[in-house]
């Protein structure tokens, strides 16, 4: 014979703190939506578009069938040794790419200093530097990148000699600011904050100890 057993359930806000922080813990490891993470490489593909790389894409299975194209940018994290990110693209010489960094993202300081080291580089070689980047390796971080440098000169000049250095170093702390952009997206979403509002806004209900009921 079938029983009913009736459980009280409650809101986020009205569990103890210690249900609380149990429920919280249940959506970080478990309900953090998978493209958590979109709006951020998409602003980044948005800057490297600015800055002279052409992001090489894959192309991605979609649930329906089909397919779409999406950019090489990869990254892992957050706590282990040897995360970051990553991406593949071709690099040449932007016009106004200073100028049209910091209008897009007025307070990246950081970004602006790449994009500024990019342009000071180009400028010593009459802005024919082009570059290759590739993913290698099993690793997703800055140091993962295969990144070579050459001179599209009409007379076959070579870079100068401080050229790969330089243009190198700036790619590299390109991935490090995306790197830096994700954690910080994700260490937002999975605040006590942000993880309180969307259990409230989704109605989550928890038992008197913060397991997930409904």
């Amino acid at each position: 014979m079938a029983h009913i057993i009736e459980i009280p359930v409650y809101p986020i806000d009205e569990l103890s703190p210690e249900a609380r922080d149990r429920a919280r813990n249940w959506y970080r490891t478990d309900a953090v939506p998978e493209d958590w993470y979109d709006t951020v490489l998409d602003d980044f593909a948005a800057i490297c578009g600015l800055l002279g790389i052409r992001l090489r894409t894959r192309r991605v299975p979609l649930f329906g069938g089909g397919y779409r194209d999406a950019p090489c940018i990869w990254f892992s994290g957050f706590a282990s040794q040897g995360d970051g990110a990553c991406f593949e693209g071709d690099y040449a010489y932007m016009p106004q790419a200073v100028a049209r960094i910091r209008r897009h993202a007025p307070d990246a300081c950081d970004l602006h200093d790449v994009a500024a080291r990019l342009q000071d580089i180009q400028r010593r070689n009459f802005y024919q530097l082009v570059g290759n980047i590739r993913h290698k390796g099993r690793y997703y971080h800055e140091y993962s990148m295969e990144i070579s440098v050459d001179r599209d000169a009409a007379n076959a000049q070579p870079p100068s000699p401080d050229a790969e250095a330089a243009v190198d170093k700036a790619l590299r702390d390109l991935a490090r600011w995306l790197y830096r952009q994700l954690e910080a997206e994700y260490d937002y979403l999975t605040s006590d904050a942000a993880v309180d509002e969307t259990l409230a806004a989704s109605a989550f209900t928890f038992t008197a100890d913060g397991v997930r009921f409904g």
